[in-house]
Parts: structure tokens; sequence; C-alpha cells
């Protein structure tokens, strides 16, 4: 493996090339490119015996740079994570979660999970068809602990007490694909 090239002084101008590059590969929030750039710079102070607080500045003004050309846009994230997280099974709970972690306002989450069309019941749904629980199981004839564990399993991925007892429930997915479609 080949040693790591020493990092170069941070200009505002590389932090702008590494911030373009860096949401050209992902979906980012501002405070998360914040975040990124800020550990960019503390690699580059520490190799070079820097101070990091000299370069702050640079940092929130390309930031802003980026929020100012349309690169970064904290609703059109929030709307594609939640999007994407749902599709995967994940509960309201793990969205909320996910998002804070990545800086995103607690307001902006909720106002988007609002507009949400996907409710839990298809992201519970979805993580029991991935995990095999409920009408998905092998096994046709489950005992009550059995039962008890896949209730436990999606009471942990974020899902309600009721919404997982009444997946596991359920005799078959026809049952649940009709309360999906009138809930």
């Amino acid at each position: 493996m080949r040693p790591r090239r020493k990092p170069r002084t941070p200009t505002e101008e590389r932090l702008k090339r590494s911030a373009i590059a860096y949401l050209q590969r992902y979906s980012s929030s501002e405070e998360n490119l914040r975040q990124v750039l800020a550990r960019k710079v503390m690699r580059a102070s520490l190799a070079l015996d820097l101070n990091p607080d000299d370069f702050q500045f640079m940092i929130r003004d390309t930031v802003e740079f980026c929020v100012r050309n349309g690169l970064v846009d904290d609703r059109a994230y929030v709307e594609t994570k939640i999007t994407s997280l749902r599709r995967r099974g994940r509960s309201t709970r793990r969205i909320k979660a996910t998002l804070s972690a990545k800086g995103v306002c607690s307001e902006l989450i909720q106002e988007a999970l609002d507009d949400d069309p996907q409710n839990e019941l298809n992201a519970a749904i979805r993580y029991a068809q991935r995990r095999r629980l409920g009408p998905w199981r092998t096994n046709t004839q489950p005992d009550h602990r059995m039962q008890e564990k896949e209730i436990a399993a999606l009471c942990r991925a974020g899902f309600s007490y009721s919404l997982a007892q009444r997946i596991v429930s359920a005799e078959d997915i026809e049952t649940l694909q009709q309360s999906e479609s009138a809930g």
C-alpha cells in the first residue's frame, strides 16, 4: 500500500474543489459538508502544525458557495434520503436519527416526514420482507417464542409494538397488502 501523501495547506480554492468532488460523489446536507471539510482541514492542520481555527471562515465560505450555487439543498437531500430509507424498510424513528446525525434540523425532517406518502406500514412490510418475518417466514407454523422474537426484531428496528404485532400475526401477505391499501 502506498503511503499517504502529505496534505497541502488548505486554501479556499482547494476547499471548493474538495467540496465539489465530494458532492459529485455523495449527496450531502449543509452541516455534513461542513463536517467533511472540517475533517479535511483538521488532517492538514495536524500534519502541517497549523491552527484549524484559522480556516473556519474558509469552510463557512465554501459551504455558502455550495448552497448559493445549488450544489447543497437540505430540503432535496431530506426528501431523497427519506425515500431511500423507506424503500429499505427503515422506521420513522430510524430515519429521524439518521438525518439528525447528518446535521439536518428536526423541523425540516418532521416537515418532510409529514409530506411522506409512504407510511410506517409500508416500511414495516418492506423490513419484514427483507428479514423474512411474519407472512414471509420460511417456517409456516411459528411457535409463540418465534413470534415474540420477530416482534422484538421489528421493535428494535424502530417500529411500534402494535404494528410489529400486526405484521407478525398476519395470516398471509394478501391480508397485509389489503390493510396497506385501506390505510
